[in-house]
């Protein structure tokens, strides 16, 4: 079972969500909030794997809410769900810890399959998300990172949100090789985990 909390100012999107998630075997909505404050403040008492959270909330933002949320629960997975298509949206809400960034015009499927992605290891995003990441690469900077061009492949493919077995079968190597070569590129980035090392791709358009 996994369980989910809903972070959305609109109470109709929220319902909406709170409803889908629970009509589905395997899923389950602990609590839906109108604001980050309200999450913070039950998280104590009503802990979830996943939290959907809207980026543009009244008072605490969702960039402000992931960093309070992170400090004190950090294995929390925290998918965005958002209309802005900003490409420094998406970065700072990568680099402070969201796992996953949806548009909310995403179909309902996609929603509880990116749920199970994150719950699993994924890092999921709808392919309007993902086409704009790409292209804030497109203008790439001089770097030192070291990486090699295999490592760039993994970390471009990471950046997609892409699982350890879905990067092997893409890039036709073992899971183990995938893991190795993860394993150089946080070394090499200075990271300790994939939120890092995708935050730190965007932010110098390493690949």
């Amino acid at each position: 079972m996994i369980f989910v909390s809903i972070v959305e100012d609109d109470s109709v999107i929220r319902e909406s969500l709170h409803d889908m998630i629970n009509d589905v075997d395997g899923y389950k909505c602990i609590g839906n909030y109108s604001s980050c404050e309200k999450l913070i403040a039950d998280l104590d008492n009503n802990l979830p794997d996943v939290i959907l959270m809207d980026i543009d909330l009244p008072g605490m933002s969702g960039i402000e809410g992931i960093t309070k949320i992170k400090e004190s629960n950090p294995d929390i997975d925290i998918v965005m769900l958002t209309v802005h298509e900003d490409a420094e949206l998406v970065f700072k809400a990568i680099n402070v810890g969201a796992c996953g960034y949806l548009d909310k015009s995403a179909p309902e499927q996609k929603i509880l399959n990116s749920i199970k992605e994150v719950y699993d290891g994924g890092a999921p995003m709808t392919t309007k998300i993902a086409r704009m990441v790409v292209n804030s690469f497109q203008k790439k900077a001089d770097t030192n990172s070291g990486l090699t061009d295999r490592e760039k492949d993994v970390l471009s493919l990471l950046c997609l949100g892409k699982a350890y077995k879905e990067i092997s079968e893409e890039l036709f190597i073992s899971v183990g090789t995938v893991r190795h070569h993860i394993k150089n590129i946080y070394h090499k980035l200075h990271v300790h985990s994939k939120s890092q090392a995708v935050a730190k791709a965007i932010r110098e358009r390493l690949v």
